[in-house]
């Protein structure tokens, strides 16, 4: 079954907001504390109201959906100016099904077309499953770390990869 990206739209909102915290519960189970997961659903309508108003008016950040079947299972954001993918997430029923690749080889062509020569992006370092994927897709780390405070503070890993 195919996959389409498309632009998000303030309609997707909702959506996106549902589709995040569900990927962020499964993608950093055990590495992110479970309290702050919890609550994020707590969150919702808020994280919600942002995503409308960043995809009414977006600047340089762009925002896709990722459907299938018409149903949202994923999305990717990523800041053009700077050729930084914010984020590439799928639903846990839709990993390791090579739509991941999809969606980075989709953001690398994007990036290459606004004549970009590099991309970059940050994972969290406890997060193996999506370093390996990166690491399998060509982005290699730089040495740049940074801490983020997620309930606990986590250390960030940038990678990169020449397009």
């Amino acid at each position: 079954m195919e996959i389409m990206i498309r632009k998000a739209s303030p309609e997707d909102a909702y959506d996106y907001a549902v589709c995040g915290i569900s990927c962020w519960r499964s993608a950093y189970k055990g590495i992110v504390p479970d309290e702050y997961l919890s609550n994020m659903l707590l969150e919702t309508e808020q994280r919600a109201e942002n995503f409308r108003k960043s995809f009414a008016d977006p600047g340089c950040i762009q925002s896709y959906c990722v459907m299938r079947d018409e149903k949202m299972i994923g999305f990717l954001t990523m800041d053009i100016a700077n050729a930084n993918i914010w984020t590439i997430y799928l639903l846990e029923d839709f990993w390791g099904k090579g739509y991941g690749k999809k969606i980075l080889n989709f953001a690398a062509s994007k990036l290459k077309c606004m004549e970009h020569k590099e991309i970059s992006l940050w994972v969290l370092e406890e997060n193996n499953r999506a370093r390996r994927f990166y690491e399998k897709n060509g982005f290699c780390f730089n040495g740049e770390k940074r801490e983020r405070e997620y309930g606990k503070s986590l250390v960030q890993l940038k990678y990169i990869r020449q397009i």
